[in-house]
């Protein structure tokens, strides 16, 4: 796809961006899925293998006492 075909918005996205995508959208399939998912390590989330939760309440209390608010479990 070439930067004339994006939307009339175009002109605010900074150019290495749109080249950037362009060589992106090249790519093989594979290869675009292999780099699109980042793998981030979650405290707590991470470090045990299988967990359950009698209820919704228990997994919440959970988050709210352990989770750093980075990772976006906090209520709002």
């Amino acid at each position: 796809m070439s930067t004339a075909r994006l939307s009339a918005g175009a002109d605010s996205i900074p150019r290495e961006w749109l080249e950037e995508f362009e060589a992106a959208s090249r790519r093989p399939l594979e290869q675009r899925m292999r780099y699109a998912f980042v793998k981030t390590y979650k405290p707590v989330l991470d470090d045990a293998p299988f967990r359950a939760f009698d209820t919704t309440v228990a997994y919440r209390r959970l988050c709210e006492e352990n989770l750093p608010d980075w990772l976006g479990y906090a209520r709002i």
